[in-house]
């Protein structure tokens, strides 16, 4: 038979646990929602073609191409905003940080451009998420438009662990390191598939379908901005239900390189092991990652 000191006791700290689950779980609703935003342009609705519409500067329809992503930009900033992001932080990813301006970036974000920047993207705990905007699918994905993995001239394909990955994965991943979700995308549809691959949960804005790497179907440009907007509204108000992609070690990042990105020296952690491929080691993603990225 219980004492009723016991029971007192008892009934003491189920209160306090319970208490202390609602103050958790209240300052887990009050955290501000600090979102970044990861641009390129291969994604954006309308593109197909690198020489005549993504080059800066050069491509005829470069200043088009400008004015489709920062629409599509600007779309995801408001519903971001609108679904309960208290900051968002806008880094203009395509092309040595030459695409985006500081002249028609939607007021209410921060914008991160120039270069250089640091291999983590300046990434911290303090985001809550991240999302990205015009993305592109890996190299070699199939009818993935305008395909490639970082470079499209150095690199062939990518691993992380024996997992194939290009920019998508890897930044998953990295985001996963410090604790942050990435919970929406914008792009083409094998783009989309990329991400839902590792985070099934995620928000998808399909902009355009490939039928081949140079072809396919478009959303016209208000279309496309208004599914941005209904889905990255509704993945910050599905914030809560996000987790970080979390990776044990130790990690191996392994690159196979087109002959002209295959030009680097071995050290500490980094092996080669052949012509074109070479594997960089280390204790966690950031550690392996950042041996990749210091070559």
């Amino acid at each position: 038979m219980a004492h009723k000191g016991s029971n007192r006791i008892a009934g003491a700290l189920g209160a306090l646990a319970f208490l202390a689950a609602v103050a958790s779980a209240a300052a887990q609703a009050t955290k501000p929602k600090k979102v970044f935003v990861i641009t390129d342009m291969e994604g954006v609705d309308g593109i197909f073609n690198s020489e005549l519409q993504c080059i800066p500067f050069q491509s005829p329809r470069w200043e088009e191409s400008r004015k489709l992503l920062t629409g599509e930009v600007n779309a995801a900033v408001d519903a971001l905003f609108d679904g309960g992001a208290s900051e968002v932080i806008v880094w203009d990813g395509h092309d040595s940080s030459r695409t985006l301006s500081a002249l028609d970036i939607n007021p209410r974000a921060r914008l991160l451009t120039g270069t250089p920047v640091s291999p983590t993207l300046e990434l911290d705990p303090s985001y809550a998420a991240v999302i990205f905007i015009g993305q592109h699918a890996m190299a070699g994905a199939e009818k993935g438009v305008l395909s490639h993995s970082y470079s499209s001239e150095g690199i062939q394909n990518m691993w992380v662990n024996d997992k194939p990955v290009g920019e998508i994965g890897g930044r998953v991943m990295l985001a996963g390191a410090f604790g942050v979700p990435v919970i929406m995308l914008s792009g083409d549809t094998a783009a989309c598939k990329e991400l839902h691959d590792l985070v099934p949960e995620a928000e998808c804005a399909e902009v355009k379908t490939g039928v081949s790497r140079t072809a396919g179907f478009t959303l016209a440009h208000p279309a496309a901005c208004q599914l941005i907007r209904e889905k990255a509204y509704r993945a910050v108000e599905r914030l809560r239900e996000f987790k970080p992609y979390r990776m044990a070690g130790p990690v191996e990042v392994k690159v196979e390189f087109t002959p002209r990105g295959a030009t680097f020296l071995p050290r500490e952690g980094v092996e080669r092991l052949n012509d074109r491929m070479w594997v960089f080691r280390g204790k966690d993603i950031l550690d392996a990652w950042l041996k990749y990225s210091s070559f």
